[in-house]
Protein backbone atom coordinates (compact mmCIF):
# COMPACT_ATOMS: atom_id res chain seq x y z
CA UNK A 1 0.00 0.00 0.00
CA UNK A 2 1.23 3.47 -1.15
CA UNK A 3 -0.14 6.33 0.80
CA UNK A 4 0.33 9.80 -0.85
CA UNK A 5 1.75 12.76 0.66
CA UNK A 6 -1.27 15.45 -0.50
CA UNK A 7 -3.89 13.09 1.01
CA UNK A 8 -2.06 12.88 4.74
CA UNK A 9 -4.99 15.25 5.90
CA UNK A 10 -8.20 15.47 8.02
CA UNK A 11 -11.31 16.25 5.49
CA UNK A 12 -11.94 19.51 6.96
CA UNK A 13 -8.51 20.94 5.81
CA UNK A 14 -9.63 21.31 2.04
CA UNK A 15 -11.68 24.12 2.54
CA UNK A 16 -9.65 26.29 4.80
CA UNK A 17 -7.52 27.92 1.61
CA UNK A 18 -11.29 29.80 1.29
CA UNK A 19 -11.58 30.69 5.07
CA UNK A 20 -8.69 32.94 4.94
CA UNK A 21 -9.40 36.50 5.16
CA UNK A 22 -8.49 37.67 1.69
CA UNK A 23 -4.92 39.27 1.63
CA UNK A 24 -3.47 36.31 3.71
CA UNK A 25 -0.25 35.39 2.62
CA UNK A 26 1.75 33.60 5.24
CA UNK A 27 0.32 31.35 8.42
CA UNK A 28 2.96 30.39 10.97
CA UNK A 29 2.87 27.60 13.71
CA UNK A 30 3.97 26.00 15.95
CA UNK A 31 4.66 22.57 17.84
CA UNK A 32 4.47 22.44 21.91
CA UNK A 33 3.50 20.05 24.90
CA UNK A 34 1.20 21.79 27.01
CA UNK A 35 0.86 19.72 29.94
CA UNK A 36 2.43 16.26 31.62
CA UNK A 37 -0.67 16.18 33.35
CA UNK A 38 -1.28 12.58 31.23
CA UNK A 39 2.29 11.70 31.14
CA UNK A 40 3.53 8.20 33.19
CA UNK A 41 6.38 9.86 35.32
CA UNK A 42 9.33 8.51 38.36
CA UNK A 43 9.58 9.74 40.60
CA UNK A 44 12.59 11.92 39.77
CA UNK A 45 10.41 13.00 36.90
CA UNK A 46 11.87 16.25 36.21
CA UNK A 47 9.44 18.21 33.57
CA UNK A 48 11.49 18.14 30.52
CA UNK A 49 10.78 16.43 26.76
CA UNK A 50 13.79 14.94 24.83
CA UNK A 51 13.20 16.71 21.62
CA UNK A 52 13.53 13.95 18.65
CA UNK A 53 12.24 12.39 15.56
CA UNK A 54 10.96 15.52 13.23
CA UNK A 55 14.25 14.96 10.95
CA UNK A 56 13.21 11.26 10.03
CA UNK A 57 9.92 12.23 9.09
CA UNK A 58 11.20 15.45 7.31
CA UNK A 59 13.35 13.12 4.92
CA UNK A 60 10.60 10.29 4.58
CA UNK A 61 7.71 12.42 4.12
CA UNK A 62 8.16 16.32 3.19
CA UNK A 63 10.74 14.93 0.75
CA UNK A 64 10.51 11.31 -0.51
CA UNK A 65 6.87 10.91 0.20
CA UNK A 66 6.05 14.29 -1.61
CA UNK A 67 8.21 13.65 -4.50
CA UNK A 68 7.30 10.64 -5.33
CA UNK A 69 3.48 10.47 -4.83
CA UNK A 70 3.71 14.48 -6.13
CA UNK A 71 6.08 16.04 -7.62
CA UNK A 72 7.70 13.53 -9.82
CA UNK A 73 3.88 12.69 -10.86
CA UNK A 74 2.63 13.79 -13.92
CA UNK A 75 0.47 17.17 -12.90
CA UNK A 76 -3.39 15.71 -14.41
CA UNK A 77 -2.41 12.14 -12.93
CA UNK A 78 -2.27 13.90 -9.46
CA UNK A 79 -5.17 16.08 -9.62
CA UNK A 80 -7.48 13.78 -11.15
CA UNK A 81 -6.97 11.81 -8.46
CA UNK A 82 -7.44 14.23 -5.79
CA UNK A 83 -10.78 15.75 -7.56
CA UNK A 84 -11.78 11.96 -7.47
CA UNK A 85 -10.90 11.66 -3.39
CA UNK A 86 -12.44 15.08 -3.27
CA UNK A 87 -15.39 14.53 -5.00
CA UNK A 88 -16.17 10.98 -3.64
CA UNK A 89 -16.34 12.27 -0.15
CA UNK A 90 -17.63 15.94 -0.26
CA UNK A 91 -19.40 16.33 -3.51
CA UNK A 92 -18.46 17.63 -6.80
CA UNK A 93 -17.53 21.15 -6.99
CA UNK A 94 -16.47 21.48 -3.60
CA UNK A 95 -13.63 23.07 -4.00
CA UNK A 96 -11.45 24.59 -6.33
CA UNK A 97 -8.12 22.76 -7.93
CA UNK A 98 -5.97 25.90 -8.98
CA UNK A 99 -3.82 25.69 -5.76
CA UNK A 100 -2.76 22.26 -6.26
CA UNK A 101 -1.86 22.55 -9.36
CA UNK A 102 0.36 25.67 -8.65
CA UNK A 103 1.92 23.91 -5.75
CA UNK A 104 2.91 21.08 -8.76
CA UNK A 105 3.67 23.52 -11.11
CA UNK A 106 6.27 25.25 -8.11
CA UNK A 107 8.17 21.57 -7.75
CA UNK A 108 9.07 22.06 -4.37
CA UNK A 109 7.11 22.53 -0.54
CA UNK A 110 7.48 26.27 0.58
CA UNK A 111 7.71 25.32 3.72
CA UNK A 112 10.01 26.09 6.41
CA UNK A 113 10.68 24.57 9.70
CA UNK A 114 12.84 25.32 12.86
CA UNK A 115 13.43 23.32 15.50
CA UNK A 116 15.42 22.57 18.31
CA UNK A 117 18.16 20.18 18.24
CA UNK A 118 17.25 17.11 18.43
CA UNK A 119 18.78 15.44 21.48
CA UNK A 120 17.91 18.55 23.51
CA UNK A 121 15.77 18.70 26.68
CA UNK A 122 13.20 20.95 26.60
CA UNK A 123 10.49 22.45 29.34
CA UNK A 124 6.63 21.85 29.03
CA UNK A 125 4.81 24.70 27.28
CA UNK A 126 8.36 26.15 25.09
CA UNK A 127 7.80 24.80 21.48
CA UNK A 128 9.70 22.37 19.50
CA UNK A 129 9.32 23.82 16.28
CA UNK A 130 7.67 25.93 14.07
CA UNK A 131 6.32 26.22 10.37
CA UNK A 132 5.13 28.56 8.11
CA UNK A 133 5.24 29.26 4.34
CA UNK A 134 7.93 30.75 2.61
CA UNK A 135 5.71 31.32 -0.80
CA UNK A 136 3.15 33.79 -0.38
CA UNK A 137 0.53 32.29 -2.29
CA UNK A 138 0.96 29.09 -0.61
CA UNK A 139 -0.35 30.41 3.05
CA UNK A 140 -2.97 27.53 3.02
CA UNK A 141 -0.03 24.64 3.13
CA UNK A 142 1.32 25.55 6.76
CA UNK A 143 -1.81 24.54 8.51
CA UNK A 144 -2.79 22.03 5.57
CA UNK A 145 -0.28 20.05 7.53
CA UNK A 146 -0.63 20.33 10.38
CA UNK A 147 -2.53 16.90 10.71
CA UNK A 148 0.10 14.52 9.95
CA UNK A 149 2.74 17.10 11.80
CA UNK A 150 0.98 16.21 15.03
CA UNK A 151 0.48 12.65 14.54
CA UNK A 152 4.10 11.60 12.79
CA UNK A 153 5.54 13.99 16.07
CA UNK A 154 4.11 13.76 19.11
CA UNK A 155 5.08 9.57 19.49
CA UNK A 156 8.81 9.42 18.74
CA UNK A 157 8.81 12.40 21.30
CA UNK A 158 6.80 10.86 23.92
CA UNK A 159 9.07 7.60 23.68
CA UNK A 160 12.10 9.00 23.59
CA UNK A 161 11.29 11.18 27.22
CA UNK A 162 10.08 7.33 28.74
CA UNK A 163 13.13 5.47 27.55
CA UNK A 164 14.90 8.30 29.11
CA UNK A 165 13.14 8.52 32.39
CA UNK A 166 13.87 4.79 32.40
CA UNK A 167 17.54 5.49 32.07
CA UNK A 168 17.31 8.30 34.83
CA UNK A 169 15.98 5.50 37.15
CA UNK A 170 19.05 3.03 36.40
CA UNK A 171 21.69 5.60 36.69
CA UNK A 172 20.30 6.71 40.40
CA UNK A 173 20.41 2.91 41.55
CA UNK A 174 23.99 2.79 40.03
CA UNK A 175 25.33 5.37 41.58
CA UNK A 176 23.72 4.01 45.06
CA UNK A 177 24.51 0.35 44.29
CA UNK A 178 27.08 -0.21 41.76
CA UNK A 179 30.69 0.67 41.18
CA UNK A 180 30.36 1.77 37.49
CA UNK A 181 27.24 2.68 34.98
CA UNK A 182 28.97 0.36 32.09
CA UNK A 183 25.32 -1.70 32.09
CA UNK A 184 23.27 1.17 31.94
CA UNK A 185 23.36 1.05 28.24
CA UNK A 186 22.31 -2.34 28.17
CA UNK A 187 19.71 -2.21 31.24
CA UNK A 188 16.52 -1.97 29.25
CA UNK A 189 15.65 -3.63 25.97
CA UNK A 190 13.14 -2.65 23.75
CA UNK A 191 10.61 -5.39 23.14
CA UNK A 192 7.53 -3.56 22.04
CA UNK A 193 7.59 -4.53 18.82
CA UNK A 194 4.25 -6.52 18.38
CA UNK A 195 2.47 -4.12 20.78
CA UNK A 196 2.89 -0.95 18.32
CA UNK A 197 0.48 0.03 15.81
CA UNK A 198 2.93 -0.69 12.40
CA UNK A 199 6.03 -0.99 11.24
CA UNK A 200 6.37 3.28 10.49
CA UNK A 201 5.45 3.40 14.73
CA UNK A 202 7.55 0.64 15.86
CA UNK A 203 10.38 2.14 14.22
CA UNK A 204 10.43 5.84 14.98
CA UNK A 205 9.25 4.86 18.62
CA UNK A 206 12.08 2.31 18.66
CA UNK A 207 14.23 4.72 17.66
CA UNK A 208 13.53 6.66 20.49
CA UNK A 209 14.49 4.39 23.11
CA UNK A 210 17.64 3.79 21.01
CA UNK A 211 18.55 7.46 22.28
CA UNK A 212 19.15 6.24 25.90
CA UNK A 213 19.98 2.74 25.36
CA UNK A 214 21.59 -0.03 23.17
CA UNK A 215 19.36 -2.80 23.74
CA UNK A 216 16.58 -3.19 20.98
CA UNK A 217 15.07 -6.74 19.34
CA UNK A 218 13.00 -3.85 17.02
CA UNK A 219 15.31 -4.31 13.86
CA UNK A 220 13.29 -1.76 12.37
CA UNK A 221 14.24 1.08 14.57
CA UNK A 222 18.09 0.30 13.67
CA UNK A 223 16.98 0.67 10.59
CA UNK A 224 15.54 3.80 10.54
CA UNK A 225 18.49 5.21 12.33
CA UNK A 226 21.16 3.86 9.87
CA UNK A 227 18.36 5.58 7.27
CA UNK A 228 17.56 8.50 8.60
CA UNK A 229 20.42 9.63 10.82
CA UNK A 230 23.58 8.59 9.47
CA UNK A 231 23.57 5.50 11.96
CA UNK A 232 26.10 4.22 10.63
CA UNK A 233 28.42 7.14 11.92
CA UNK A 234 27.68 5.73 15.18
CA UNK A 235 29.83 2.62 16.81
CA UNK A 236 26.79 0.57 17.65
CA UNK A 237 23.41 1.40 16.57
CA UNK A 238 21.54 -1.14 18.23
CA UNK A 239 22.28 -4.65 19.66
CA UNK A 240 20.72 -7.88 20.82
CA UNK A 241 21.53 -11.65 21.99
CA UNK A 242 20.21 -15.04 20.61
CA UNK A 243 17.29 -15.71 23.12
CA UNK A 244 14.86 -18.96 22.82
CA UNK A 245 10.60 -18.09 23.39
CA UNK A 246 8.06 -20.41 24.16
CA UNK A 247 7.87 -21.92 21.38
CA UNK A 248 10.86 -23.45 20.59
CA UNK A 249 11.43 -23.88 24.02
CA UNK A 250 7.91 -25.89 24.25
CA UNK A 251 8.30 -27.75 20.66
CA UNK A 252 11.72 -29.16 21.88
CA UNK A 253 10.52 -30.31 25.16
CA UNK A 254 7.22 -31.84 23.57
CA UNK A 255 10.08 -33.58 20.80
CA UNK A 256 12.04 -34.64 23.74
CA UNK A 257 8.63 -36.10 25.55
CA UNK A 258 7.89 -38.53 22.46
CA UNK A 259 11.48 -39.65 22.72
CA UNK A 260 11.67 -40.30 26.44
CA UNK A 261 8.48 -41.91 26.39
CA UNK A 262 10.47 -45.19 24.47
CA UNK A 263 12.40 -45.84 26.90
CA UNK A 264 11.09 -48.77 29.37
CA UNK A 265 12.90 -47.21 32.11
CA UNK A 266 11.02 -43.91 31.90
CA UNK A 267 7.81 -46.11 31.22
CA UNK A 268 8.20 -48.21 34.15
CA UNK A 269 8.55 -44.79 36.63
CA UNK A 270 4.72 -43.66 36.00
CA UNK A 271 5.81 -40.00 35.53
CA UNK A 272 3.38 -37.16 35.90
CA UNK A 273 2.92 -34.81 32.85
CA UNK A 274 4.59 -32.29 34.81
CA UNK A 275 7.44 -34.42 35.58
CA UNK A 276 8.45 -35.54 32.19
CA UNK A 277 8.04 -32.42 30.98
CA UNK A 278 10.87 -31.54 33.55
CA UNK A 279 12.86 -34.13 32.55
CA UNK A 280 12.25 -32.70 29.10
CA UNK A 281 13.45 -29.14 29.65
CA UNK A 282 16.60 -30.57 31.66
CA UNK A 283 17.24 -32.21 28.38
CA UNK A 284 16.92 -29.06 26.06
CA UNK A 285 18.39 -26.74 28.57
CA UNK A 286 21.72 -28.58 28.81
CA UNK A 287 21.73 -28.53 24.63
CA UNK A 288 21.19 -25.09 24.24
CA UNK A 289 23.49 -23.92 27.01
CA UNK A 290 26.10 -26.43 24.83
CA UNK A 291 25.15 -27.51 22.06
CA UNK A 292 23.35 -24.56 20.13
CA UNK A 293 24.94 -22.15 22.08
CA UNK A 294 28.08 -23.64 23.29
CA UNK A 295 29.72 -19.42 24.34
CA UNK A 296 28.56 -16.29 24.31
CA UNK A 297 25.67 -14.76 25.49
CA UNK A 298 22.29 -16.15 25.21
CA UNK A 299 18.87 -15.85 26.58
CA UNK A 300 16.60 -18.24 27.38
CA UNK A 301 12.90 -18.37 28.45
CA UNK A 302 12.67 -20.12 31.56
CA UNK A 303 8.91 -20.04 32.48
CA UNK A 304 6.90 -22.56 30.03
CA UNK A 305 6.41 -24.68 32.71
CA UNK A 306 7.79 -24.56 35.93
CA UNK A 307 9.62 -21.89 36.25
CA UNK A 308 10.93 -22.03 40.19
CA UNK A 309 11.84 -25.42 39.39
CA UNK A 310 13.76 -24.08 35.97
CA UNK A 311 15.83 -21.26 37.89
CA UNK A 312 16.55 -23.50 41.20
CA UNK A 313 17.09 -27.27 40.50
CA UNK A 314 17.96 -27.39 36.62
CA UNK A 315 20.19 -24.26 37.16
CA UNK A 316 21.80 -26.22 39.62
CA UNK A 317 22.56 -29.40 37.83
CA UNK A 318 24.12 -27.56 35.00
CA UNK A 319 25.98 -25.32 37.00
CA UNK A 320 29.44 -26.27 36.19
CA UNK A 321 28.44 -26.29 32.51
CA UNK A 322 27.42 -22.85 32.91
CA UNK A 323 30.25 -21.26 34.73
CA UNK A 324 32.73 -23.36 31.89
CA UNK A 325 31.14 -21.16 29.33
CA UNK A 326 32.69 -18.23 27.66
CA UNK A 327 29.41 -16.38 27.58
CA UNK A 328 26.85 -15.36 29.94
CA UNK A 329 23.28 -17.34 30.13
CA UNK A 330 20.70 -14.68 30.84
CA UNK A 331 17.32 -16.40 32.44
CA UNK A 332 14.24 -15.15 31.39
CA UNK A 333 10.85 -15.35 33.59
CA UNK A 334 8.21 -13.78 31.66
CA UNK A 335 4.73 -14.57 34.11
CA UNK A 336 3.92 -13.30 37.52
CA UNK A 337 4.41 -10.66 39.24
CA UNK A 338 7.80 -9.27 38.44
CA UNK A 339 8.95 -7.69 41.70
CA UNK A 340 8.08 -10.58 43.58
CA UNK A 341 9.77 -12.65 40.86
CA UNK A 342 12.72 -11.09 41.09
CA UNK A 343 12.75 -10.06 44.41
CA UNK A 344 10.79 -12.52 46.42
CA UNK A 345 7.47 -12.98 47.94
CA UNK A 346 7.91 -12.86 51.57
CA UNK A 347 4.39 -14.80 51.78
CA UNK A 348 5.14 -17.35 49.26
CA UNK A 349 4.47 -20.86 49.62
CA UNK A 350 8.11 -22.13 49.40
CA UNK A 351 11.44 -20.62 50.51
CA UNK A 352 12.30 -20.25 46.73
CA UNK A 353 9.40 -17.46 45.90
CA UNK A 354 10.50 -16.23 49.10
CA UNK A 355 14.16 -15.67 48.28
CA UNK A 356 13.06 -14.47 44.24
CA UNK A 357 15.04 -15.07 41.46
CA UNK A 358 18.16 -12.88 42.03
CA UNK A 359 18.90 -14.41 45.33
CA UNK A 360 18.37 -17.61 44.27
CA UNK A 361 20.97 -17.09 41.37
CA UNK A 362 23.44 -16.02 43.51
CA UNK A 363 23.14 -19.22 46.24
CA UNK A 364 23.55 -21.39 43.05
CA UNK A 365 25.89 -18.85 41.13
CA UNK A 366 27.89 -16.72 43.91
CA UNK A 367 29.38 -13.79 42.90
CA UNK A 368 31.17 -10.67 44.09
CA UNK A 369 30.68 -7.53 46.44
CA UNK A 370 31.58 -4.31 45.07
CA UNK A 371 33.00 -1.76 47.06
CA UNK A 372 29.40 0.57 47.78
CA UNK A 373 28.78 -3.62 49.41
CA UNK A 374 26.63 -4.70 47.12
CA UNK A 375 26.03 -8.51 45.68
CA UNK A 376 26.99 -8.57 41.83
CA UNK A 377 26.21 -11.56 40.22
CA UNK A 378 28.74 -14.05 39.02
CA UNK A 379 29.32 -12.44 35.10
CA UNK A 380 28.09 -16.38 33.57
CA UNK A 381 24.64 -15.77 34.56
CA UNK A 382 21.71 -13.18 34.41
CA UNK A 383 17.73 -12.02 34.55
CA UNK A 384 15.92 -9.93 31.96
CA UNK A 385 12.40 -9.47 32.45
CA UNK A 386 10.11 -8.55 30.06
CA UNK A 387 6.52 -8.68 31.17
CA UNK A 388 4.85 -5.66 32.57
CA UNK A 389 7.90 -3.60 33.50
CA UNK A 390 6.75 -0.04 33.94
CA UNK A 391 8.36 2.86 35.02
CA UNK A 392 7.07 2.49 38.28
CA UNK A 393 7.50 -1.15 38.72
CA UNK A 394 10.97 -0.63 37.59
CA UNK A 395 12.15 1.94 40.13
CA UNK A 396 10.70 0.00 42.48
CA UNK A 397 11.95 -3.59 41.81
CA UNK A 398 15.74 -2.03 41.65
CA UNK A 399 14.52 -0.15 45.30
CA UNK A 400 13.92 -3.99 46.01
CA UNK A 401 16.83 -5.21 44.87
CA UNK A 402 18.78 -2.46 46.82
CA UNK A 403 17.25 -3.08 49.72
CA UNK A 404 18.21 -6.98 49.51
CA UNK A 405 21.74 -5.67 49.45
CA UNK A 406 21.93 -6.57 45.68
CA UNK A 407 23.59 -4.02 43.02
CA UNK A 408 21.05 -2.72 40.37
CA UNK A 409 23.36 -4.11 37.51
CA UNK A 410 22.09 -7.86 38.20
CA UNK A 411 18.75 -6.93 36.42
CA UNK A 412 17.97 -6.29 32.84
CA UNK A 413 14.72 -5.06 31.87
CA UNK A 414 12.51 -5.52 29.04
CA UNK A 415 10.25 -2.34 27.82
CA UNK A 416 7.43 -3.17 26.15
CA UNK A 417 4.45 -1.95 24.48
CA UNK A 418 2.50 -1.29 27.42
CA UNK A 419 5.26 2.08 27.70
CA UNK A 420 5.67 2.64 24.08
CA UNK A 421 1.82 2.47 23.51
CA UNK A 422 -0.20 2.86 26.14
CA UNK A 423 0.15 6.61 25.75
CA UNK A 424 -1.17 9.19 23.65
CA UNK A 425 -0.72 12.85 22.09
CA UNK A 426 -2.43 13.58 25.24
CA UNK A 427 0.14 12.10 27.43
CA UNK A 428 2.62 15.55 27.17
CA UNK A 429 -0.43 17.55 25.77
CA UNK A 430 1.20 18.19 22.42
CA UNK A 431 -0.99 20.42 19.42
CA UNK A 432 -0.07 22.25 16.28
CA UNK A 433 -1.47 25.79 16.43
CA UNK A 434 -1.25 28.60 14.61
CA UNK A 435 -0.03 31.68 16.61
CA UNK A 436 0.61 34.72 13.46
CA UNK A 437 -0.14 35.45 10.25
CA UNK A 438 0.35 38.06 7.71
CA UNK A 439 -2.54 39.64 6.33
CA UNK A 440 -2.61 42.66 3.60
CA UNK A 441 1.14 43.27 4.41
CA UNK A 442 0.02 43.52 8.05
CA UNK A 443 1.52 41.00 11.19
CA UNK A 444 -1.13 39.13 12.62
CA UNK A 445 -1.29 38.13 16.59
CA UNK A 446 -3.20 34.88 16.22
CA UNK A 447 -4.31 33.18 19.57
CA UNK A 448 -6.60 30.75 21.18
CA UNK A 449 -7.21 31.18 24.84
CA UNK A 450 -10.19 29.04 25.53
CA UNK A 451 -12.21 29.75 28.81
CA UNK A 452 -13.02 25.87 29.41
CA UNK A 453 -9.56 24.97 29.66
CA UNK A 454 -6.39 27.30 29.99
CA UNK A 455 -3.85 24.67 29.31
CA UNK A 456 -4.83 24.68 25.91
CA UNK A 457 -4.17 28.39 25.85
CA UNK A 458 -1.52 29.13 23.33
CA UNK A 459 1.30 31.37 22.31
CA UNK A 460 0.59 34.79 20.56
CA UNK A 461 2.34 36.25 17.65
CA UNK A 462 5.26 35.31 16.34
CA UNK A 463 7.52 33.30 18.35
CA UNK A 464 11.36 31.85 19.00
CA UNK A 465 12.80 30.34 21.76
CA UNK A 466 15.99 31.90 23.61
CA UNK A 467 18.20 29.94 25.95
CA UNK A 468 18.99 30.90 29.20
CA UNK A 469 21.28 29.74 32.06
CA UNK A 470 17.79 28.30 33.87
CA UNK A 471 16.69 27.13 30.43
CA UNK A 472 14.63 27.41 27.44
CA UNK A 473 12.14 30.12 27.24
CA UNK A 474 9.30 31.18 25.00
CA UNK A 475 9.64 35.00 23.20
CA UNK A 476 6.26 35.54 21.93
CA UNK A 477 4.09 38.52 20.30
CA UNK A 478 7.55 39.79 17.99
CA UNK A 479 7.79 40.78 14.71
CA UNK A 480 8.36 38.14 12.01
CA UNK A 481 12.18 39.43 11.76
CA UNK A 482 13.08 38.49 15.01
CA UNK A 483 12.65 35.08 14.82
CA UNK A 484 16.31 35.44 13.14
CA UNK A 485 17.83 36.53 16.00
CA UNK A 486 18.97 34.69 19.23
CA UNK A 487 16.51 31.91 18.25
CA UNK A 488 17.13 28.37 19.50
CA UNK A 489 15.19 27.14 16.95
CA UNK A 490 16.89 26.29 13.97
CA UNK A 491 16.25 26.13 10.13
CA UNK A 492 15.96 22.05 9.29
CA UNK A 493 13.84 22.34 6.41
CA UNK A 494 13.27 24.94 3.56
CA UNK A 495 11.91 25.14 0.33
CA UNK A 496 12.04 21.36 -0.60
CA UNK A 497 15.76 21.01 1.63
CA UNK A 498 17.23 19.53 4.66
CA UNK A 499 19.26 22.45 5.52
CA UNK A 500 20.94 20.44 9.12
CA UNK A 501 20.85 17.48 9.91
CA UNK A 502 21.80 15.75 13.24
CA UNK A 503 23.48 12.18 13.06
CA UNK A 504 22.28 9.42 16.10
CA UNK A 505 26.16 9.97 17.13
CA UNK A 506 25.24 13.87 17.86
CA UNK A 507 21.84 13.45 19.24
CA UNK A 508 22.93 10.70 22.00
CA UNK A 509 26.14 13.02 22.76
CA UNK A 510 23.87 16.16 23.05
CA UNK A 511 21.09 14.16 25.38
CA UNK A 512 23.66 11.98 27.71
CA UNK A 513 26.05 14.64 28.51
CA UNK A 514 22.99 16.99 29.21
Amino acid sequence: MKLTALNAIDWYKVSHKEQYPKGTTMVFSNFTPRTDKYMPKSSIWDGKVVVFGLQGFIKWYFIDLWNETFFNRPKSEVIDAYRHRVENALGKDAITYDHIEALHDLGYLPIEIRTLPEGTRSEIQIPIYTIHNTHPDFFWLTNYLESVMSAESWKSITSATSAYQYRQVCELFAQKTCDNADHINFQCHDFSFRGMSGLYDTAQSGAGHLLSFLGTDSVLAIDYLDIYYAGNQSPVIGVSIPASEHSTATTNIAVIIEKLLNYPTIIAQNLSDDELRGLAEEEFFHDYITKIYPSGFCSYVADSYDYWRMISEIALKYKKDILAREGKVVFRPDSGDPMLVICGDENAPTEIERKGSIEVLWEIFGGTVNEKGYKVLDPHVGLIYGDSITLQRAEAILAGLEKKGFASSNIVFGVGSHTYQYVTRDSLGFAVKATAAIVNDKEIMVFKAPKTDSAKRSAKGFLKVIETQLGFKLVDQIAFEEIEIDNALKTVFKNGQVILSYTLEDIRCRLLNN
